[in-house]
């Protein structure tokens, strides 16, 4: 495995970040457990996970499945660096009660204690904000957060879904307030056939120093070989995949894509990551295996060198924005 700096910190991380989302819903415990000691072996350190994951009334299951994992000792915990999310509405009806979710100081200091609970641990490595709350000042956020770290709760603070303008918001309003860090990370949709996180996030991340840590690295499943897998399995597209190849254009778009990896030898989903990690700024992508299979396909992905040949391929096939401001200024 290959590590980097998480952003302008000292904390150094896998350059694959271990995606929880489907332990629970779609993985069982057990499998769940197989995939986490198979990540650790495979010198993966950084997990990924939210306070919401398991879903409707199973909110919470998937840090549970985490937290039963740490318990089985090995110093799993300690070798582990650990990523949750606060925001979305903990309820299991549905509706929130006031103050049960979103960004006020109340909320992040109740959820940050349920999270530490179910995970069964004493401190969140990096505690991110899911996405923007439009009514709750970043001052009060910001004290909030200092407080949390002070009493040794959380470490370090990204943000995931946030606008480049969020980012720069909430890291001047860090800077006003003495030993305050800000954001160390920013969690963002950004693959090759969706690219507009360069024209203002990965932008503002860089100038403020965050690591990028994509999420949906291959699209739904648009960018593992879904046309092939339909021609050769039978399988049907379903979800994003399924709306993506009902746009003639995409559906060529994808088409040379795969084309171009068969001429190469190569696989789609394992050239979609290794891709994101020739890019500026990204520490690494979430993989989200749902089996051991899919785990060891992704780690191949780290030691997969892109020819310029290749990524200018790429690059025709999905265009990226151009940079920024230029892109939409002239």
């Amino acid at each position: 495995m290959k590590y980097t700096q998480l952003g302008r910190t000292g904390l150094k991380v896998s350059r694959l970040v271990l995606g929880t989302m489907n332990f629970g819903p779609q993985t069982d415990e057990a499998d769940s457990h197989a995939i986490m000691d198979a990540a650790l072996d495979a010198g993966i350190n950084f997990f990924d996970t939210a306070n919401v994951y398991g879903w409707g009334e199973n909110k919470g299951r998937t840090e549970s499945i985490i937290g039963n994992w740490f318990a089985g000792g090995g110093e799993r915990r300690d070798k582990v660096v650990l990523a949750t999310k606060v925001y979305g509405n903990m309820g299991t009806d549905g509706e929130a009660w006031p103050n049960h979710d979103k960004l006020s100081a109340l909320n992040i200091r109740r959820a940050v204690d349920a999270s530490l609970k179910r995970l069964r641990t004493d401190h969140i490595d990096l505690y991110q904000f899911h996405h923007v709350d439009r009514n709750t000042p970043f001052d009060e956020i910001w004290q909030a957060v200092d407080t949390l770290v002070q009493q040794g709760k959380i470490l370090y603070v990204g943000s995931s879904n946030f606008p480049g303008y969020k980012i720069a918001q909430a890291n001047e309003a860090a800077a006003r307030r003495a030993g305050t860090i800000g954001l160390v990370s920013e969690q963002c949709l950004y693959n090759l056939a969706e690219r507009r996180a360069e024209m203002e996030v990965i932008p503002a991340a860089q100038e403020y120093g965050l690591g990028v840590i994509p999420w949906s690295p291959l699209h739904g499943g648009v960018l593992g070989g879904v046309i092939k897998k339909q021609v050769e399995g039978g399988r049907r597209a379903s979800g994003r995949s399924a709306d993506a190849l009902a746009d003639s254009a995409t559906r060529a778009r994808i088409q040379s894509y795969e084309d171009l990896l068969d001429k190469h030898g190569l696989e789609p989903g394992e050239v979609a990551l290794a891709w994101l990690l020739t890019r500026p700024g990204v520490t690494g992508p979430i993989v989200g295996p749902r089996t051991g299979e899919q785990l060891e396909s992704a780690l191949r992905a780290v030691e997969l060198e892109l020819g310029e040949e290749l990524l200018a391929g790429l690059g025709e096939i999905f265009p990226g924005p151009g940079p920024s401001p230029e892109a939409f200024a002239w």
